[in-house]
């Protein structure tokens, strides 16, 4: 996987995937967010905050992506990328199948491809992570805006990670969760945009899907 960082590339094999979910700060607004899907039938995660490992073959660059059937979303999102022992912040998005989602969320998860925008940055220090700013939209509608504040910071996510996981060895890639919708509710459309902007560098991620057919 080649990503643009500055003028050069940063050549990067992932041998991890990791979606991290139900990463808000407000424990009691992440348990709310928990009741909301429950009522809806989205099972209860095994842990907060959860961490769902996904075959790094998911991750994917590509315009248009393959999903199966049309309720199918996705969602703007930081993403961790550690490669060599140095940390880089991408955006990408957590797609995921809805349908699915009602019986198993990690299965769900599975079924969908992981966009991920091509270019990366380091990953700040400190609190400029409070002030990261990301948006998306779907088919031309706001999906999403609103900065980083509310979510829980690498230090704390990785280390939550690492107690949860283990050490994990080479290049891995974490998906660190992601913002409420604009309208409440996942709207399963095709054509998906994604922006992170981290000082005067805004990162983008831009993808279409289409239904697999057999």
């Amino acid at each position: 996987m080649r990503l643009r960082l500055g003028a050069g590339d940063l050549e990067c094999a992932p041998r991890h995937l990791i979606v991290a979910g139900y990463t808000g700060r407000d424990e009691a607004a992440v348990r709310a967010h928990i009741e909301e899907l429950a009522a809806i039938g989205v099972p209860e995660p095994p842990a907060v905050p959860a961490f769902y490992r996904l075959d790094p073959a998911l991750l994917t660059m590509e315009p248009v992506v393959a999903v199966d059937g049309g309720n199918t979303s996705g969602e703007v999102e930081p993403v961790l990328i550690r490669h060599e022992g140095r940390l880089y912040l991408g955006v990408g998005s957590d797609h995921t199948d809805r349908d699915i989602e009602r019986t198993g969320i990690a299965e769900s998860k599975a079924a969908c491809p992981k966009p991920l925008g091509g270019e990366v940055v380091q990953l700040p220090d400190g609190d400029a992570w409070d002030g990261i700013r990301v948006e998306s939209s779907v088919d031309g509608r706001p999906y999403q805006a609103g900065t980083l504040a509310t979510l829980r910071t690498p230090r704390d996510l990785l280390a939550r990670l690492a107690e949860e996981l283990g050490e994990l060895d080479g290049d891995v890639v974490v998906f660190a969760g992601t913002l409420p919708l604009l309208g409440g509710a996942f709207v399963p459309g095709r054509r998906w945009q994604l922006a992170l902007t981290v000082g005067a560098t805004t990162l983008t991620c831009e993808y279409e899907t289409k239904w697999r057919t057999a």
